[in-house]
């Protein structure tokens, strides 16, 4: 309504500048003179509301337009700041880590535990196990928090493949899941986690965590005993094998 009122004052009828009261009818006659007639108030003002009317609605979609403009200037906004937030929470959490603050870390990140932030949810696996690691968290703390650890990683991996410490903290937290679910799910995982320690240094070349890791997955299969890979030759036809030089 506010921009058809600042059009109307842009028309001329909208300035007051028409001629008057008296408008031309038409020609009349063959001696061309003109006839004219004085028209009713009603029909001018009938006229003058059948143009409102019309400006109106013709300007409808300049206000759609602002009103888009509006709405998406608006979620520019909120997102913005949603993205500030989030950062403001990854350096709050990286700071607990690096100061050792295992359980504030946790409380922190379980607060956002259904967000869909891949950076989030990582560090919410990583801060799961790492309670779980904790001299005084009872057995069924502990398993309770190695799955639920895995489930933050899997759903990282899932919004976002190219983040190496998804992959590494997938891979990290499969390990662990292995110590519950028995010698032929931890050979089988072994080559999940292979393949995702793999991916992480391909995404992170300089992540010493991954290469460290990585190592320590070859090491344990190229010392593996000559009774488990008997075992692991029954449960699979080609059991994960490694070799010292790798």
């Amino acid at each position: 309504m506010a921009l058809a009122a600042r059009l109307w004052r842009f028309l001329p009828w909208g300035r007051r500048v028409f001629p008057g009261p008296w408008l031309s009818r038409g020609v009349a006659g063959s001696r061309g003179l003109c006839c004219t007639r004085r028209l009713r108030g009603s029909e001018v003002m009938g006229n003058l509301g059948a143009f409102k009317r019309s400006l109106l609605f013709s300007a409808l979609p300049y206000l759609g337009f602002e009103a888009y403009q509006v709405f998406s200037q608006a979620a520019m906004v909120h997102a913005t700041a949603k993205v500030f937030r989030v950062e403001e929470i990854l350096e709050q959490a990286d700071y607990l880590y690096e100061s050792g603050e295992t359980e504030k870390l946790y409380q922190l990140l379980t607060q956002y535990k259904e967000s869909e932030d891949a950076e989030l949810l990582w560090r919410l696996a990583r801060a799961s196990r790492d309670i779980a690691q904790l001299s005084g968290t009872s057995e069924e703390e502990k398993k309770l928090l190695v799955y639920e650890a895995l489930e933050y990683a899997k759903r990282a991996l899932e919004k976002n493949e190219s983040s190496f410490a998804a992959h590494k903290w997938y891979a990290i937290c499969i390990s662990d899941v292995g110590d519950y679910e028995g010698i032929k799910a931890k050979i089988a995982n072994a080559y999940i986690i292979k393949e995702h320690f793999e991916k992480a240094i391909e995404l992170n070349p300089k992540d010493a965590t991954s290469i460290h890791l990585m190592g320590i997955w070859c090491y344990t299969f190229a010392e593996m005993p000559w009774y488990q890979r008997r075992i692991a030759k029954v449960l699979f036809a080609t059991p994960p094998s490694s070799t010292y030089e790798e």
